[in-house]
């Protein structure tokens, strides 16, 4: 179930890459999705509310600081969106992972939590593998716009993943956390992206056929299969098995897209998805 979720975030930058070819814009995109996701959920957490008595409901703040937690992704997810427009998604995926590492130096700055030599040897090593798996040797053929977007929603993730951390995690189901964290995607995208969204021409039944598909292998799917399987191998391991979302990734885009990927890129995936494992493993 969490390889399953994790393949499932794989495929997006791909999804997201033909909608932009299709000739959708991302504002319409990212708002459609999250509210289609928010639907879902909110139907499914009807459902089940009769097996949960045993759980305390989502109260006050803690309901608000979840709201608050989901718009952070939910610009996460739009600026990692915008960079798929001017980067192949293969190298937008590639410096998405990053957040790995920036997670570990931002609790650093934030809370004092120094990392070890080890976990600073260990970013080093990503950071090589980053340099050899996005392709950065052959420079002209990288927007250094689409770049510079995708480390921010890198680094944007890793702020939500470290708050995310120390966020009450008691009250309410995973799915209806997930309920309230794409509720605040729905109202924070709309507020950032409502001058594009009024200028939108692209309102057409098309439109569905791409969001439907984001909103099911983005913010339907994988809550679900994580809820469901996380509990039963616990973190740790479910840390190691989403990196699975790195190779699904480049693999879609390459086979659905045909974008290039060169065999030293091959090589730093490998040494990337490596370091990651180990970090996340220690």
């Amino acid at each position: 179930m969490v390889f399953v979720g994790a393949c499932s975030y794989g495929i997006l930058s791909t999804i997201v890459k033909l909608a932009y070819w299709d000739g959708y814009a991302i504002e319409v995109i990212a708002v459609m999705q999250a509210l289609i996701g928010f639907c879902c959920l909110w139907i499914f957490s009807l459902f089940t509310k009769t097996t949960t008595n045993k759980v305390l409901p989502l109260q006050g703040k803690s309901k608000w600081l979840v709201i608050v937690s989901g718009g952070c992704i939910g610009l996460t997810s739009y600026v990692y969106y915008l960079s798929v427009k001017y980067i192949p998604a293969s190298v937008a995926i590639i410096c998405l992972m990053q957040f790995t590492w920036m997670s570990v130096l931002l609790e650093w700055c934030l809370f004092k939590k120094r990392p070890s030599q080890q976990q600073l040897g260990i970013i080093t090593i990503i950071l090589l593998a980053t340099y050899l798996a996005s392709g950065l040797q052959d420079s002209t053929n990288i927007h250094w716009k689409g770049l510079s977007l995708a480390t921010l929603s890198a680094l944007m993730y890793a702020g939500y993943v470290v708050l995310n951390a120390r966020l009450p995690q008691t009250g309410g189901t995973s799915i209806t956390r997930s309920m309230y964290a794409m509720l605040g995607s729905v109202i924070t995208l709309s507020i950032i992206t409502f001058p594009g969204l009024i200028a939108a021409q692209c309102w057409n039944l098309q439109l569905f056929r791409w969001v439907i598909l984001l909103a099911f292998f983005g913010t339907i799917i994988p809550p679900l299969l994580f809820a469901g399987g996380i509990p039963k191998i616990g973190a740790g391991k479910s840390a190691v098995i989403m990196t699975a979302e790195l190779p699904v990734a480049i693999i879609s885009a390459c086979v659905i897209l045909h974008e290039p990927i060169a065999s030293l890129q091959w090589w730093g995936v490998g040494l990337l998805l490596a370091s990651i494992v180990y970090m996340k493993t220690r």
